[in-house]
């Protein structure tokens, strides 16, 4: 039931817990000195946990949520007092006993959940220091068990989906040492995520003031055996070890003096450095220095970082997000992920979960820098500057001989085309066709025939999307607002014009789409029973249950809009038309809010505002010098925006369009594999990429392994930040609004719509959880088309990722929004229900009291 440090490896996790693994795992590196010591197994658990009977109080924490405080705490306090008044086995205090001297120790727990790759548990569980005596040490250890029940333990556990009956408790007692100096060694930086930095974090005494936050630490960063940065603290206190036991809090006088010298730091980093080579991956190190000399009390894995993607050549490399342009941060599960990339018109990689496109090549050449400047600074500012940050350094040396690499996709536009709404027509029968024809050729394919088949499909998917003169009438739309706004501010002082002039514009799908359930909305609300049945709905079966024109009304909608969902990127999110219950909060929300007629209504009140304002500008341009040109000019410029904004948003729907019917057909193979005892469940085979799907259905056998750690890795990078910008080295950059123009603590975004509005702030991160009211302001982290069908029930929209000419933006245009997207952090600054203020023509945010 013990076992040393020498003869535990990383393998042993489940005898000796994660903690115990990586020490003795320390152990065995040349020049990492560890503390020596033992671990009590998880078999002494075992049995201590059988005689104190707790099996049904597991399993009621078993069925609770992290949100159940209450239950949390009355459960995890009985499991623990049964723990600690369970006698520990003689056999066991005995073997303890027998491996002590008469020096002090620290006692740690050690759990099966405990320092992983993906959830580091850090902090979760108890640890005691300077333990004196056989009797306390076994004493101790009985607590580290019950520790495993502490509120924030089960509640941890519980958000991260790990049962509490498969998680069991190691000990780790380990000789104490009495240090100097103690801290943190970060072998990448925390903060940056850059893995060619090491950061140290060091106070006086041992390193429980530093972890109990009882002082501030000093702290350095070290690159290439360089100290390149250091923040001395002013440490006022100090912990220290008592004679009897146990630890005191003391005042030091050297408050001001570094914990460490500057050779110290340097030959720690480079000991942490060796230590992240042995373990494969950067490490969070827990050090004490004593005599001189580190000793190495404990390593795990930072799970903090975001992955770097595989390089895709050498040097330093620059990958930029797709997720921050394609409005969808969250990670993507696999079979979405290689969906994507094999539609992309570029090659992606990958990272977290996430999609990412390296631009090294283009950034390296004056002309391809220029190009990607231009580009990122129209459809989102803050990917512009976190690009300049780069150039600012050197990052990627400039080569001014090399020849440019290829321009952006839809920046060369040919030929100017003609401001003809058949154009658009055309387009949009050319899409209608294929999808036709898709519908039609898919239904006679299974089995690999069908992945042949699908192949082609996304040939014909990327010829839709390259089609030249689809490329023409979107940089028309676009390049038209652009003119718009840039010339009528410079003739007329007028900000952001574009915004009025493109209201209630014809053909656009995703303003269409909310609207349409405004109409939804008028066929349902005379049926008051109908409304009522509505508010009760929980499941996704309940259309049948509906009166026939309601059935019907709903049916229409989900038959033009049902492939749309949030993230719809992502092939394996849930549709509409697969989850109908998601569209009930935002019916009877329009049900409630609105008369009948509004969505009629509200597209005139646009056109008629829209054909006001060209009016304003033309009278106002001719009394210019040169004013009749100026104006003929601009007329042509607002005819062309109205022949084409509305098509900005047709591409996307195909793309979506296409993507429901792939995933239908391939649904109906995870049926037949479940079918034959190939697959668990049918929603498994999203954890494969199209490719091992592919597979799978020739050999008729999946690796149900491979799709277990998949899904934990989703999971994992669920709690991960997109940067804007990742680099080679690992560092995240998301860039900043330089800007002097704003009030005093105003957030600042990127206007794109024009307008002022006051209101309540919703912070919605999950549209099925919407519950506005008119006057609302929504506050998100992004939209896509999903959303739109909410902007008719808000006054104001504030997102966290956004540019321009991103769906979000065109959509508040349309409805006449005050908006500013950009806003960095907005879903953690604003808080539910307060009060704020949008300057969608200035683009910033005033909190209110």
């Amino acid at each position: 039931m013990i076992v040393g440090f020498g003869e535990i490896d990383r393998t042993m996790v489940a005898a000796v817990g994660g903690k115990g693994a990586h020490l003795g795992e320390l152990s065995r590196i040349d020049g990492v000195r560890v503390p020596g010591g033992f671990c009590v197994t998880t078999d002494a658990y075992r049995q201590v946990l059988a005689a104190a009977g707790v099996d049904e109080l597991l399993e009621r924490l078993a069925g609770l949520k992290a949100d159940d405080r209450e239950e949390i705490r009355t459960g995890s306090a009985e499991i623990r007092r049964a723990i600690e008044e369970t006698e520990v086995p003689g056999e066991l205090a005995k073997a303890i006993t027998e491996a002590l001297d008469d020096g002090a120790y620290a006692v740690r727990s050690s759990a099966t959940a405990e320092d992983l790759p993906t959830a580091s548990f850090a902090g979760q569980q108890d640890t005691y220091l300077n333990v004196i005596g056989a009797a306390s040490v076994i004493e101790h250890v009985s607590r580290c068990w019950a520790s495993l029940f502490t509120e924030r333990a089960v509640a941890y556990r519980l958000r991260n989906g790990f049962d509490h009956r498969r998680v069991l408790m190691a000990v780790v007692v380990q000789r104490m040492v009495v240090a100097e100096a103690s801290g943190i060694l970060f072998t990448a930086d925390p903060v940056s995520g850059n893995r060619h930095v090491t950061t140290v974090d060091a106070s006086f005494g041992l390193g429980e003031a530093l972890v109990s936050g009882l002082v501030n630490p000093d702290v350095f960063k070290v690159r290439d055996g360089q100290i390149v940065e250091r923040a001395i603290a002013a440490k006022q206190r100090a912990v220290r070890p008592l004679k009897a036991g146990g630890t005191e809090v003391v005042e030091i006088a050297q408050q001001t003096q570094p914990a460490l010298t500057d050779s110290q730091v340097v030959r720690l980093a480079a000991l942490g450095r060796s230590i992240e080579a042995h373990l494969g991956r950067p490490q969070d190190v827990e050090w004490c220095l004593a005599g001189d000399e580190f000793q190495i009390v404990q390593s795990r894995p930072i799970t903090t970082l975001f992955p770097i993607p595989e390089a895709a050549g050498p040097g330093n490399r620059v990958y930029v997000s797709v997720g921050h342009q394609q409005m969808m941060t969250d990670p993507m599960k696999p079979l979405g992920i290689s969906v994507w990339q094999l539609t992309a018109l570029a090659p992606m990689h990958t990272a977290g979960g996430r999609l990412f496109v390296d631009v090294t090549a283009r950034v390296a050449t004056p002309q391809g820098r220029a190009g990607l400047m231009d580009m990122a600074g129209k459809s989102d500012p803050l990917v512009g500057d976190a690009l300049r940050t780069l150039f600012d350094r050197d990052f990627v040396p400039l080569n001014p001989d090399a020849t440019p690499a290829a321009p952006p996709l839809g920046g060369q536009t040919g030929q100017e085309i003609a401001n003809d709404p058949g154009i658009v027509a055309e387009l949009i029968k050319r899409t209608g066709d294929s999808l036709a024809a898709l519908k039609a050729t898919i239904a006679t394919k299974s089995g690999p025939e069908l992945f042949d088949f699908l192949l082609e499909a996304i040939d014909e998917h990327k010829r839709l999307l390259t089609d030249p003169l689809s490329m023409q009438a979107l940089m028309a739309g676009m390049g038209a607002t652009w003119w718009l706004n840039d010339h009528l501010f410079e003739s007329l002082g007028e900000r952001n014009a574009a915004d009025t002039l493109t209201l209630s514009a014809p053909g656009n799908i995703t303003s269409e789409m909310g609207l349409a359930l405004l109409d939804v909305a008028d066929v349902i609300r005379p049926y008051g029973e109908v409304v009522e049945f509505l508010k009760n709905v929980r499941d996704d079966d309940f259309l049948d249950a509906l009166p026939e024109a309601a059935r019907e009304a709903i049916e229409a909608y989900l038959e033009r809009y049902g492939m749309r969902c949030a993230g719809e990127i992502d092939i394996t999110r849930p549709r509409w038309s697969e989850q109908p219950s998601t569209l009930v909060p935002l019916i009877l929300d329009n049900v409630r809010t609105f008369e009948p007629g509004e969505a009629a209504r509200r597209f005139e009140r646009g056109r008629l505002e829209a054909a006001r304002k060209e009016q304003d500008v033309l009278e106002r341009l001719r009394a210019l010098p040169d004013g009749e040109a100026k104006a003929a000019e601009t007329k042509h410029m607002i005819d062309r925006v109205r022949t084409f904004i509305g098509y900005r948003e047709f591409p996307k729907y195909g793309i979506v369009s296409r993507y429901f019917v792939y995933k239908q057909a391939l649904l109906a193979e995870a049926d037949r594999l479940v079918g034959s005892g190939a697959l668990r469940a049918r929603d498994d085979i999203f954890y494969l990429t199209f490719q091992e799907l592919s597979h799978a259905v020739r050999v008729q056998a999946v690796d149900q392994e491979l799709i277990r750690t998949r899904a934990e890795a989703y999971r994992s990078y669920a709690a991960l930040a997109a940067p804007r910008i990742l680099t080679s080295e690992g560092e995240g950059i998301s860039g900043a609004y330089r800007r002097d123009d704003v009030p005093a603590g105003a957030l600042v975004g990127v206007p794109v719509s024009a307008g002022t509005i006051e209101g309540r702030a919703r912070v919605i991160l999950d549209m099925v959880q919407a519950n506005v009211e008119a006057g609302d302001i929504l506050v998100t982290a992004y939209t896509d088309p999903s959303w739109s069908p909410l902007f008719v029930s808000v006054a104001g929209l504030v997102t966290e990722v956004g540019g321009l000419m991103t769906h979000g933006a065109v959509i508040a245009r349309e409805y006449g929004l005050p908006a500013v997207v950009g806003v960095d952090n907005a879903t953690r600054t604003i808080r539910d229900g307060q009060r704020i203020r949008v300057h969608g023509t200035d683009g910033y945010i005033e909190l209110l009291s």
